[in-house]
């Protein structure tokens, strides 16, 4: 079968609570193969097409309320019986839907998807209703996730690993040919002394540029636009790659102190779109804090000192265009937030990537000579 060939799918459920799901309802991904008054297999009339279904759902409820559907999930064929309904919003056409037969907020909203639409939807209801029954009954626990940020993170506001999308060039017909740019970015910063851990790579499907501005600006999400688009989306196939900045961050707070005018640190930005410190002025509040240690501990290593996050926002290139271009931090703008700190006479946080051969020690004496500056400056 063509993977353009479309078939009639469970889109989505109107039933909002998840945990309520189970492998006897209608689920999101589920292809409807056909349809009966009884689980006869010869009794089963196939459907072609959501328009279809609805025409045969509207001569069956003449009669019943009650349907069977055969419906193709994942590797099996399942019969699941269901109530015929009628759509709210086909007033003047008469539409039909169904719903779960044993619980009447579980209405399906079908629709014409592709065959690798409808897999993405089954991984999702697989991972909530758990239907091959592999773990035990869970439960929920309180966590005190505000204590455990604020002793694990260096910035409560940053989660570390970070991540980079790169959508295909135009003539880039496999994930192959992307991924090879992929990995050779990767290699160019670790040779050029970028201190970065790999953690995974992964192809991830991107919607059009519109949806993807809706999913970003927070207008619509992006799971919301699916459903409702699904048979006119337009699938690209990026390549995420998944690393570490060095063996962990190290979060610094440049004091200014009085009368100075800046804080000393220099930057600059690497080919593959990375802030890196090129040098730091003795005595000043980027060298108070550690950093001009760590720069000279860098450039003994051949490593780069790399700027993971500043005032917790990430400096730290986030895709490559399908033009090539690599989306990463403009270097004026970091300089503007520095100065208009200094002006203000405000700290500045900064996060600096470990190199790897760092101890934890000194990461911790540098913590301690910043704690010990505090005590001294205004």
């Amino acid at each position: 079968m063509s993977s353009l060939q479309t078939v009639v799918c469970v889109k989505k459920v109107k039933q909002e609570a998840m945990e309520d799901w189970d492998e006897t309802m209608p689920l999101p991904g589920d292809v409807i193969e056909g349809v009966a008054e009884s689980d006869h297999d010869e009794l089963f009339i196939s459907a072609k097409a959501k328009a279809d279904l609805s025409s045969h759902l509207g001569k069956i409820s003449q009669q019943f309320e009650v349907v069977w559907l055969k419906v193709k999930r994942g590797d099996a064929t399942l019969k699941l019986r269901a109530r015929i309904i009628q759509e709210k919003a086909s007033i003047l056409q008469r539409k039909f839907t169904i719903r779960a037969a044993t619980d009447d907020r579980h209405v399906a909203i079908l629709g014409d998807l592709t065959l690798d639409q409808c897999s993405e939807l089954q991984e999702m209801s697989k991972r909530i209703s758990n239907p091959d029954g592999e773990e035990f009954n869970r439960r929920g626990v309180k966590y005190e996730w505000s204590k455990k940020l604020d002793l694990h993170l260096p910035d409560h506001r940053s989660s570390i690993i970070s991540s980079i999308l790169f959508m295909p060039l135009k003539g880039e017909h496999s994930m192959e040919a992307t991924t090879s740019r992929c990995m050779a970015w990767f290699c160019a910063a670790v040779s050029c002394g970028a201190p970065l851990v790999f953690v995974n790579i992964q192809s991830e499907q991107i919607v059009n540029v519109t949806q993807e501005k809706n999913r970003n600006t927070g207008k619509e999400s992006w799971w919301s636009k699916q459903q409702n688009n699904a048979p006119n989306l337009r699938i690209v196939h990026g390549i995420r790659l998944w690393f570490l900045p060095g063996v962990s961050e190290v979060a610094l707070e440049m004091i200014p102190a009085p009368g100075e005018v800046r804080f000393g640190m220099d930057i600059q930005r690497t080919e593959e779109g990375f802030i890196c410190v090129s040098s730091v002025t003795k005595g000043s509040a980027a060298d108070r804090c550690g950093i001009g240690r760590l720069l000279e501990e860098a450039k003994a290593t051949n490593y780069l000192l790399l700027i993971s996050r500043l005032e917790g926002k990430s400096v730290i290139p986030s895709n490559v265009s399908s033009t090539g271009l690599i989306n990463c931090c403009d270097q004026a703008e970091i300089r503007s937030t520095l100065v208009s700190a200094m002006d203000r006479m405000d700290s500045v946080r900064v996060h600096i990537m470990a190199l790897p051969d760092a101890s934890e020690s000194q990461a911790n004496e540098t913590s301690n000579k910043l704690q010990t500056t505090r005590k001294f400056l205004p």
